[in-house]
């Protein structure tokens, strides 16, 4: 007889974006989870706007270009391309290692990205973040969203613009099936990514979810996100750490006698 998978028997409501939630939920699921997919954010691309276009345009004289995320690469790369080829000259970084690998998939060979804390934070922390004074520097996101890159920047005396390529929405997703699962007590952790996305997905539950969610555990990826009041109303908050083992890693616990 097979041994016992890891995670077998849990059940985990994975969050992200219906694309991501479903490769996390496969990857989730090989290690024995139940996994549920339930995107609280979605991800649309934006119109073309002068603000974007002019971003899009100073690429042939951006020393840097910043990636926040694996959808800002997606999306950021296909409307850069749109217009030009990519300017040979422009470095590029990403906030997080699946950001990185995003862009080496797209044919990066050299990506800047931080090796332990994978965050905003970490990206600035990296050495050739250090000396960027009269550098041009284009950040890749979606509308909105943190301050924190560009301010440590502009502090460090670099020029940076925002080329704002896609925007992120609550989606209409039904919660009833999920409930229901969770009422015969088939759901024990909510994996969310980001505060808006812990936002989104405790508005789409409604009330009905409080006794649910004092019941579960919820794995983020920084302390940041657990640190959100809406954190609180869950039993538990679980810190993955950074790379692919880091939510299964985060997960095991739950199996473990407290």
């Amino acid at each position: 007889m097979n041994a016992a998978l890891p995670l077998q028997g849990l059940g985990v409501v994975i969050t992200r974006p219906r694309g991501a939630a479903e490769a996390l939920a496969a990857a989730l699921e090989r290690e024995g989870a139940h996994a549920f997919v339930f995107p609280a954010l979605s991800i649309e691309p934006v119109e073309s706007s002068p603000a974007l276009e002019a971003a899009l345009a100073g690429l042939e004289t951006c020393d840097l270009a910043i990636f926040v995320s694996a959808n800002a690469v997606e999306l950021g790369l296909a409307a850069a391309r749109r217009r030009a080829s990519w300017p040979g000259s422009a470095r590029v970084a990403g906030v997080g290692e699946a950001t990185a690998q995003a862009l080496r998939n797209s044919g990066f060979g050299e990506v800047i990205s931080p090796t332990e804390r994978h965050d905003s934070e970490g990206l600035l922390a990296c050495r050739e973040l250090q000396a960027v004074n009269g550098s041009a520097i284009t950040i890749f996101r979606g509308t909105g969203g943190r301050e924190l890159l560009r301010e440590t920047l502009e502090r460090r005396g670099a020029r940076v613009t925002y080329a704002e390529c896609y925007r992120r929405v609550r989606p209409q997703t039904d919660p009833r099936p999920l409930l229901e699962a969770w009422s015969r007590g088939e759901i024990q952790a909510v994996s969310v990514l980001s505060a808006e996305t812990l936002e989104n997905f405790v508005a789409l539950l409604g009330a009905e979810a409080t006794p649910r969610l004092a019941a579960a555990a919820l794995v983020v990826p920084h302390a940041a996100v657990g640190a959100h009041p809406l954190a609180r109303r869950f039993g538990r908050v679980l810190v993955a750490p950074p790379g692919p083992q880091g939510m299964p890693g985060a997960l095991v616990s739950l199996r473990m006698p407290s």
